[in-house]
């Protein structure tokens, strides 16, 4: 056993593996058990976290967690009352068969419960913002602050969304399976949306010391990378893919040695991930096949061209702009629009792009997201407004964000302050 239980290790592993868990048993249980299944697994961590501390990392935690999970779950059947009458009939399932032992035929099977899992979430029964909540709890092992970030939302919002969302599972008996052709096709783009949810939950944290958590990056790449190579492979999933790559390419230059953030041009190009970087490439060759043009074309179309200049000062801001100009048309999302007038300042200066900032601020969607002060403080410092910039830096060091992204608005603060003396 190694020395001891790293809550790093412990979170690590929970956001790699509680999908996995609450997919398969599942899948053995049914979908009406889902949150026995859930509890099952949320009760491996708890346990793992109360005792490996004290007795080290079992020598193939994995396997500990699926066990102790798999254990849970056939002690809770034979002692409910819900099971009375098919308990039996229940518990032999769970054992005839026992966990998984992880080997090459295991992992396919693991994976192909992830996926039911992932499309039985996106069943058109349930409503849009539920199929992706209820995905980024099962699948992502992303909790309900965090997933209420992401949507701009209240805690009590999303956790209402997430157990209606179950209620109707269990009501209508939805089934653990993947739906014919004709329904791939109709939930793939809410898996899509779930898939780089969850990517963007890990490169760009809402709150606590972590900027960016690369685990949960990756895992949302592994999970685009197993959608795009089953038989629901698309163009618009190479192209989702294409960008989750050549973003997560970034990953190790978006902070610096102390943990603070390093904006993109200044980050150090060479610890940019040429693996990734050709994984995102050649995604993007293959997205490009056929006539379909999605948002996740032209978001890795944005990507591709940051990745493809040599330096900052050889980024096509212009291409980027007419990208996002094409990405507003087929989305007309605020995040999207405040992003625009980021490269919108690049190309066309800081009044110009106050102007297209001036339209977001009294967006409900962006009330509590930090970059959107955070970008009018950077505009109106640049137009020597420094006083209204200040008070612009303060209100986004007010929304929820991360420590290293606190530090970042603090320094500017600072900065703009200094200035107006």
């Amino acid at each position: 056993m190694q020395e001891s239980g790293s809550p790093v290790l412990l979170e690590h592993l929970f956001r790699r593996e509680a999908g996995r868990m609450i997919a398969w048993l599942a899948g053995l249980l049914g979908s009406t058990n889902l949150q026995l299944a859930e509890d099952a697994a949320q009760e491996a961590m708890l346990r793992a976290a109360q005792t490996w501390p004290f007795q080290g990392i079992p020598p193939n935690p994995e396997a500990w967690l699926f066990r102790t999970a798999h254990n849970y779950a056939i002690s809770f059947v034979r002692r409910s009352a819900v099971f009375q009458g098919k308990a039996d009939a229940v518990v032999a399932v769970l054992e005839t068969r026992a966990q998984p032992t992880l080997d090459l035929d295991a992992e396919q099977s693991l994976r192909d419960d992830e996926l039911r899992m992932v499309f039985m979430c996106c069943h058109p029964k349930l409503a849009p913002d539920a199929q992706v909540a209820l995905s980024l709890k099962l699948v992502g092992g992303f909790n309900t602050e965090e997933i209420a970030r992401i949507f701009f939302s209240e805690q009590t919002t999303i956790a209402q969304r997430i157990a209606r969302a179950k209620r109707l599972i269990r009501e209508q008996n939805l089934k653990l399976a993947m739906p014919s052709s004709t329904q791939l096709q109709l939930r793939l783009n809410s898996v899509l949306k779930v898939i780089y949810l969850m990517f963007s939950g890990g490169y760009a944290a809402h709150s606590g010391e972590e900027l960016i958590r690369s685990d949960v990056c990756l895992e949302a790449l592994r999970l685009g990378r197993l959608v795009a190579s089953s038989s629901m492979g698309a163009p618009r999933v190479d192209a989702l893919v294409a960008l989750m790559a050549l973003q997560a390419a970034r990953l190790p230059a978006r902070m610096d040695a102390s943990g603070d953030l390093v904006v993109l041009e200044e980050q150090d190009r060479k610890l940019w991930d040429d693996d990734l970087i050709a994984l995102g490439f050649s995604y993007f060759d293959r997205s490009i096949a056929g006539d379909d043009i999605s948002e996740w074309h032209i978001q890795a179309a944005i990507a591709a061209t940051y990745a493809s200049a040599t330096s900052s000062a050889e980024i096509d801001w212009a291409g980027i702009l007419a990208h996002y100009d094409q990405l507003m048309e087929l989305t007309n999302s605020p995040v999207v629009a405040l992003n625009r007038a980021v490269v919108v300042m690049k190309v066309h200066g800081a009044e110009a792009a106050l102007a297209a900032l001036i339209p977001l601020d009294g967006n409900n969607a962006l009330q509590k997201y930090h970059l959107l002060p955070a970008m009018q403080g950077h505009v109106l410092a640049a137009l020597g407004r420094f006083d209204e910039a200040a008070a612009a830096f303060s209100a986004a060091l007010q929304c929820d964000c991360t420590l290293p992204e606190k530090r970042f608005l603090q320094r500017q603060l600072e900065m703009v302050s200094t200035q107006r003396l």
